[in-house]
């Protein structure tokens, strides 16, 4: 018996736009229609039609970032950066677009503020939309679903009690990212092959000598410092 082998050189008749890889129905579409529909200004984040600065991103596809993101446990600015590269859920949010790391984070740094206020209003619209099961907002996503099913009249003292929860949950959270950007900021990328690595033949000689070490020493693991 034979395995299955896959060939991720073959051609193949995928969809043409990214749009077509997000269904119609994906959370990832009311997003991005929250993001798009929120008044900058009242916010305080300045937008100028007309960039000097060609590379800026605009502020509205970073706070989208940051809304599903952070909605979904994506909260350091290196996995938010690796999800634009991987996620195909992240890509049609962002249009393609990729910022790096750095980027991610100083947006965060000046609109702090900002964002945090758009996430709380973003909990409101998961709660009516239902889009709580998965939602790291929440700090006990299945316990607020159920009682909102089993009681949807909640009185105002109680929805604004647990609301208010959530929302001192939701500063916890970005700051918290904030504490995780400094602890990875000493580390190497997360997201980027050194570049030694980049050409393959480099790539395989490198395995392969790690291999044969294994080997010769009944080793499990080796010491990349060594």
């Amino acid at each position: 018996m034979s395995y299955k082998i896959g060939d991720r050189r073959q051609m193949t008749f995928l969809p043409p736009t990214i749009d077509e890889y997000i269904g119609p129905e994906d959370p990832v579409r009311v997003y991005d229609a929250f993001v798009e529909a929120i008044d900058l200004q009242e916010l305080g984040i300045p937008v100028q039609p007309y960039k000097a600065v060609a590379h800026e991103y605009h502020p509205k596809s970073m706070l989208k970032l940051y809304t599903y993101g952070y909605s979904y446990g994506n909260r350091s600015s290196r996995k938010l950066e690796r999800a634009c590269h991987h996620n195909l859920s992240f890509q049609w949010l962002m249009s393609g677009l990729k910022p790096d790391y750095r980027t991610i984070a100083r947006f965060r740094s000046e609109y702090k503020d900002a964002i945090k206020n758009v996430l709380k209003q973003c909990v409101r619209l998961c709660i009516k939309l239902d889009l709580i099961e998965g939602n790291t907002l929440f700090i006990d996503g299945s316990k607020f679903r159920a009682n909102a099913s089993i009681n949807n009249t909640w009185t105002d003292k109680r929805c604004e009690a647990r609301l208010e929860k959530i929302s001192k949950n939701i500063d916890r959270l970005v700051d918290e990212a904030e504490r995780m950007d400094k602890q990875e900021e000493e580390k190497e990328s997360l997201v980027r092959v050194k570049e030694e690595l980049m050409d393959q033949e480099k790539l395989k000689a490198t395995i392969h000598d790690i291999a044969k070490t294994l080997k010769e020493s009944g080793k499990s693991s080796i010491n990349t410092t060594d």
